[in-house]
């Protein structure tokens, strides 16, 4: 009976699928598509967020497309931007959660490549180091520390390379250290180190180096429900100067449970991906060229001069698709 009314009423669907998503011009409004653009010569990699619920809301069916896309493009590598187990986190390397939620989730053949991984706040609810322990027992799990950076070459050159810092943002927001659950893992933290380690990072003179990438967990910018939350602001405050000096070009974070692209004044693209297991209400706020309330993912396609990010629902339809040159 549905595929009837869809036979008949085709613009329904795709209108109420469209519902889901908010755009600057709503020319850029697209779910008719499921496919890609391909990039030739280009470092593919795979952007998704707050996953971790052994399976539930939507956690399948996002792996199932990540694999399907991953496969399509050759992608080289997968990043979460946190969040990786609900409720709570892990309590040790061998904790069931990585069985359950992890491997037993994203088995397809083309998602078995490296995962550079941070750390979410739910996270921090029980022990942050297992997570970085368990990097010496899954092959494709890559957190070697709390925060780390790595320089991948485009299309294998390495005189053409995108520098991707990988951070964590739970010491850099004050409130935490009052919070039951997250102050005793955050209390320890030398939040002066990690910002001297990424200016460090990100003040590197190689001339290889063609885009500047920062991964963290909470965004600076927001249409979902933390527009104005004490997190938003605090990482805002605190990153976005160094963002700003060292020209970061984009900023890449998770937190929301939702999909968006925000482009403020000044050189930093902001992008949230953290809509691969549940998903929140968004709104259009100034500066945001897309918002949806989608569960998803992103690809990222990056060659020497122009970075390309498609969106992908969990029905592998690409609800939008910019294009970025330098």
């Amino acid at each position: 009976m549905i595929k009837r009314l869809l036979l008949l009423f085709p613009l329904l669907y795709v209108v109420s699928l469209q519902a889901q998503v908010l755009t600057k011009s709503p020319s850029e409004n697209s779910l008719t598509t499921k496919s890609l653009i391909k990039e030739p010569a280009a470092l593919n990699f795979i952007a998704m967020g707050d996953w971790g619920r052994n399976g539930a809301d939507h956690q399948k069916q996002v792996a199932k497309q990540m694999g399907i896309t991953a496969a399509d493009v050759k992608a080289q590598f997968i990043i979460s931007t946190g969040d990786n187990f609900y409720p709570s986190g892990v309590i040790s390397p061998q904790d069931p959660s990585f069985k359950y939620s992890y491997e037993d989730i994203y088995t397809d053949f083309s998602l078995q490549w490296d995962w550079y991984v941070i750390l979410g706040n739910h996270d921090y609810k029980s022990n942050p180091d297992a997570q970085v322990a368990y990097s010496k027992i899954s092959r494709r799990w890559k957190m070697p520390a709390r925060y780390f950076a790595k320089k991948f070459p485009i299309n294998g050159d390495s005189n053409n390379h995108v520098l991707i810092a990988f951070i964590d943002t739970n010491p850099l927001i004050p409130e935490f250290y009052k919070n039951a659950e997250y102050g005793p893992n955050v209390k320890g933290q030398d939040t002066t180190a990690q910002k001297r380690w990424l200016v460090k990072t990100l003040e590197d003179k190689d001339p290889s180096i063609k885009w500047k990438i920062v991964v963290g967990h909470h965004p600076m910018y927001t249409g979902g429900s933390r527009t104005d939350g004490y997190d938003t602001k605090a990482i805002r405050s605190s990153l976005k100067p160094v963002l700003d000096r060292y020209g970061v070009d984009v900023y890449l974070t998770g937190h929301e449970h939702s999909l968006q692209y925000i482009k403020p004044e000044g050189k930093t693209h902001h992008f949230i991906s953290g809509a691969a297991s549940e998903k929140t209400p968004v709104k259009l706020i100034p500066d945001a060229q897309m918002v949806a309330s989608e569960y998803g993912f992103m690809l990222f396609s990056i060659t020497n001069n122009q970075l390309r990010v498609q969106v992908l629902n969990d029905e592998g339809y690409i609800i939008y698709n910019t294009l970025i040159k330098k």
